[in-house]
């Protein structure tokens, strides 16, 4: 969506400008005339280490020697070690709860009573089996590639994984019986901040709502899905609220007024501004709400508060019992 609406923006400004004129000194402004963009490789690196982190998973898992006979059959037992956990104990194709705990699972009682905060990063590089690997990675591929490759590493890279670590801390706050695995906190972080990009960056789109409206829907349907059983919403939540905030401090660009004067005759009046007001006012809320949120969470999560004591309604968010399932699991 965003390559799109760039392009629309140079064709808009096509008309105006001379033949050879409009050369933008490089680097300065990413996927413009003559400017920069990044080759993507935190992204890549981020996709090999999921991975890489699953198959070290399935290792120390070993069905085939861990699983007793009275808990079913291993799926796949031609992979030796590597073969899956019986489909009733874990329908993704993947390794058990004890396994995943062992490597780095988020489980409440081990973050606030044992002290392993570090299971707040390590349940971003995990996941519950095959199915859910492939649909984070897939996703990584389609969001991330593209974001990288207009803002680099950098901003890209912090944002992946604040953002893993806000759904962490969320989840950890509302979700106190049962562990958590994924990297989708960290994807949804990058959704949210590809809308605020939209936002704060406004005057550079061409189709604006139409824009807006389109991720919004995307993200919307997301969310919507996390209300099913097994699927922990409150992390989705979380990395995309601070994905969000986290857009608006680390992807604001210049306005289209002030990229322009690369493509106005010499002596043309232009905007003397790299950003405008908004932008800036955009940026200091969003920062003091990133920094207090994290604040309040760390030491409601660290001091043993549980969310759901406070919010009653707030666990429909991550699962709506109907008459086709409950949400005891």
């Amino acid at each position: 969506m965003a390559a799109t609406s760039h392009a629309d923006v140079e064709k808009g400004g096509g008309a105006r400008r001379k033949e050879g004129a409009g050369k933008v000194p490089s680097p300065l402004y990413p996927q413009h005339e003559g400017e920069r963009e990044w080759v993507p490789w935190i992204v890549p690196a981020f996709l090999v280490a999921n991975i890489a982190v699953f198959v070290l998973t399935m290792y120390a898992n070993n069905c085939p020697v861990r699983t007793p006979p009275r808990d079913g059959k291993c799926v796949a037992r031609f992979l030796g070690r590597f073969s899956f956990q019986p489909l009733r104990q874990n329908p993704l194709l993947g390794p058990s709860s004890a396994a995943l705990q062992k490597m780095g699972a988020l489980v409440w009682d081990k973050v606030v009573h044992e002290h392993q905060g570090w299971r707040l990063i390590t349940c971003i590089w995990l996941h519950a089996g095959v199915l859910h690997l492939v649909a984070n990675m897939l996703s990584l591929i389609f969001i991330g590639l593209r974001l990288e490759q207009q803002f680099g590493y950098v901003r890209i890279g912090a944002i992946y994984l604040l953002s893993g670590l806000g759904g962490s801390v969320l989840s950890s706050l509302f979700i106190t019986n049962h562990i958590s695995v994924g990297a989708s906190g960290a994807l949804f972080g990058l959704l949210g901040a590809m809308l605020s990009e939209l936002l704060t960056n406004w005057t550079i789109y061409a189709n604006k709502v139409a824009a807006v409206m389109t991720l919004v829907f995307v993200i919307a349907v997301n969310l919507a899905l996390g209300i099913l059983p097994h699927v922990n919403n409150f992390a989705h939540i979380g990395g995309f609220l601070t994905g969000f905030l986290l857009g608006f401090v680390l992807l604001m660009r210049p306005h289209f007024g002030w990229m322009e004067r690369y493509s106005l005759p010499t002596g043309s009046p232009c905007s003397s501004s790299k950003y405008l007001v908004y932008q800036w006012i955009l940026l200091a809320i969003a920062l003091v709400l990133v920094i207090v949120g994290f604040a309040v969470g760390m030491n409601m999560l660290f001091h043993g508060s549980n969310a759901n004591d406070s919010c009653h309604w707030c666990h429909y968010l991550s699962c709506v019992p109907t008459s086709r399932w409950t949400c005891a699991n």
